[in-house]
Formats: structure tokens, C-alpha cells, sequence
């Protein structure tokens, strides 16, 4: 293995902060053979020029690129041009320690992990002067990425900006990201069998202006979309749907031949005892529709992760029902809403409460029933 360790650094208007950056990573890494790629997306402050002046007294080189823009493509970028075969990232806005350098390369030349992430979520980490705002935000962002994407569940920090991995990670590796969230595209589209987390503090900025915005946000959001469609995970939940729309029918289906045909009342018709016949009615349609989702989904949907043994079948199947009993409740809560209390039709407020109550069969069991 190459033992020089390169850093790849995004920059764009960060004059201010290059330089103390440098003597900080020098600092941390001096024992080290290293190098220090800085990628600029053409700084109208002199960021370049800053980098550039250091040159002769430490292991620096600069790329600009007058053509493109975004964090997580500078990264992709800088992958061409760098020689260690391992591999760190950071910001250039000193929100990120240096001096957790070390850690991270330990992780990975000493515990052999493959990546190692600077963490804000693990006992040691955190974020120092963060809004409530802004924590949510974040949290909101790993969680959506945990839901989403299953093969991050295991880290904790999905989101950082600061991490390490080894070259062989990316090797064949088909990246294509967007926006700032470049360590999520390497942990979905990366090949490694370890992940290590280091614990690390989140400081606030010193120097420069914050790149947090709205388009960031709508950024990761097509990243999550995107990544869904590569590893597959939208074609999973395309066939989760698929199952859901069979389970409509069921549920849907038995509810009407049981109120047309088979003596129950309508729930809409609380002269006749609508209110209980009904709701028995859409009880008996939804259990019915559970099984035949829950078969449809581990053998066609989660055919990756089905659930074989017997054991483990029955309790599956026994926390899928669950799931999906609150599900039907909540099916159940919502057509009575519209049906009695709004007086709406009580077949359009059935299909009410069954829209509601998907989303939440999927997103629970997506989550609990069929792990990762």
C-alpha cells in the first residue's frame, strides 16, 4: 500500500481559512508522509491564490475548476488526481478538527476499517452552538437517508463531510453525486466491509459564510431520489406499491362484498347499526389484505432479505400485523372522519383511510419487518 495519506479539500471562498487549515493538518499529520489537494471551484475572494502561496513550504496542490460546482463532485474530481491509496476528506472552513485526523487514519491502518467517518452521533461527538433548526434539519437528513436507503442504517453519521476511506473503496465505484453528500454516495455505491466511527465536535465557523441553504437541501433530496434508483431501493418500493394495490383490492374488495352481499352494514347507515357492522366488516377486509400483503412482500418485494425459517417467519408475519393493525386503526379512524363526521360517501372514505394507512405500513415495515 502506498503509505502517502491525501486529503482532499473542497474550497470555494474560504481565503481566510486556508492558511491556518494547513498549519493545523501539518500539525496532525507532520509524522506522516501526506499531500493536500485543494479543489476550487473558481473563489472570487483569492482562495486559489492562498492555497497556491503555500506551496513551497508544504505538500499543497491546486486544482480550478471554472466548469463545474458542487462539494461532492470536487471530491470525484480530486479522486484523479491524488496518489495515497488512503483517502480523507474535509471542509476547508475548520468545522472540521484537523486534529481528529489521526483517528481516523488509526481506524483504518490500525483497526482495519475500510471508511471511517468523523462522527457527531456517537458518545464523544456532537455540534457545537447548532440551532434547534438546524439539529433537526440534520437529524430529518439521517433519517430520511436510514428510511430510504437501509444500507446506511448501521452509521450513525451518514451525513458527514469528514471521513477517510481506502482507495480500494471507490475502485470501479460508479459515483455520480450531487450537492454536498458526497460520504453518502461512497457508502451506497462503495464497496467495504467495515465502518468506523470516530467521534468528533462539530465547531462553529470562524471565518467565511455558511453554504447551508434551501437548493442544498432540495439537492439532497434528488441525491436520495438518485441513489434509490441505482441500488435498486426505487424498484423496491415500486413493488411495494405494486403489493399495496393488490392489498387494496382485497381490503377494498372484501368490504364491499361483505356490505353488498353478506348482510354487514354499511358504516355510512348508523340508523341500521352501520357504525359497528361496518367497521367489523372493514376489520375482517383488513386482516385478510395483511396476509396477502405480507406473503406478496417477503417472497416479491424483499425477495433480497426474505424471511425463511419458521421461527422467524411467524414473527415476522406476527410484527407485520402489528404494523398493519395499527394501520387498519388508523384506516378506520380516517374513514370514520370523513364518512361520519363529514358525511362523505362511505366507499370514497374507505379509500381515504386505506391512503393513509399505506404510508404508514410501508414506512414501519420498510424499517422493522424487513431489516437490512
Amino acid at each position: 500500500m502506498n503509505k502517502t495519506v491525501s486529503l482532499i479539500v473542497p474550497t470555494y471562498n474560504e481565503h481566510d481559512n486556508i492558511a491556518p487549515l494547513v498549519e493545523r493538518i501539518h500539525c496532525a499529520l507532520s509524522p506522516r508522509d501526506y499531500e493536500i489537494l485543494f479543489i476550487d471551484d473558481d473563489s472570487t475572494d483569492g482562495t486559489a491564490d492562498a492555497a497556491s502561496s503555500l506551496l513551497e513550504k508544504y505538500p499543497v496542490r491546486v486544482i480550478v475548476r471554472k466548469d463545474k460546482k458542487g462539494l461532492a463532485s470536487a471530491v470525484v474530481d480530486g479522486l484523479n488526481h491524488i496518489n495515497g491509496d488512503v483517502i480523507a476528506v474535509m471542509d476547508a472552513d475548520l468545522q472540521h478538527p484537523p486534529e481528529v485526523l489521526p483517528g481516523l487514519l488509526k481506524a483504518i491502518t490500525e483497526e482495519d476499517a475500510d471508511v471511517a467517518i468523523g462522527s457527531r452521533y456517537v458518545p464523544g461527538g456532537g455540534c457545537q452552538g447548532w440551532s434547534l433548526t438546524r439539529k433537526i434539519i440534520s437529524r430529518g437528513a439521517i433519517f430520511i437517508a436510514h428510511l430510504l436507503l437501509p444500507a446506511t442504517r448501521k452509521v450513525k453519521d451518514p451525513m458527514s463531510g469528514f471521513f477517510a476511506f481506502r482507495r480500494n473503496v471507490v475502485k470501479d465505484a460508479r459515483l455520480n453525486p450531487s450537492g454536498f453528500k458526497i460520504l453518502l454516495e461512497i457508502l451506497m455505491m462503495g464497496r467495504f466491509n467495515r465502518v468506523a466511527e470516530v467521534p468528533f465536535i462539530f465547531v462553529t465557523r470562524e471565518r467565511g459564510e455558511s453554504k447551508l441553504n434551501a437548493r442544498q437541501q432540495l439537492d439532497y433530496l434528488k441525491h436520495i431520489y438518485s441513489l434509490m434508483r441505482r441500488t435498486g431501493e426505487l424498484t423496491r418500493f415500486i413493488k411495494f406499491c405494486l403489493v399495496g394495490g393488490s392489498g387494496v383490492i382485497v381490503n377494498y374488495g372484501l368490504y364491499w362484498i361483505l356490505t353488498r352481499f353478506a348482510g354487514f352494514t354499511p358504516i355510512d347507515d348508523m340508523a341500521a347499526g352501520g357504525i359497528t357492522s361496518g367497521n367489523l366488516a372493514m376489520a375482517i377486509s383488513i386482516e385478510t389484505s395483511i396476509i396477502t400483503n405480507f406473503l406478496l412482500n417477503n417472497y416479491f418485494t424483499f425477495a433480497d432479505r426474505k424471511v425463511r425459517k419458521a421461527g422467524a417467519f411467524f414473527r415476522a408475519l406476527l410484527n407485520f400485523n402489528l404494523i398493519c393493525i395499527i394501520g387498519g386503526l388508523i384506516q378506520i379512524g380516517v374513514a370514520n372522519l370523513f364518512a361520519v363526521v363529514f358525511g362523505v360517501n362511505d366507499l370514497i372514505a374507505v379509500l381515504a383511510g386505506i391512503a393513509v394507512a399505506t404510508l404508514w405500513n410501508y414506512f414501519l415495515n420498510n424499517w422493522l419487518t424487513w431489516k437490512h
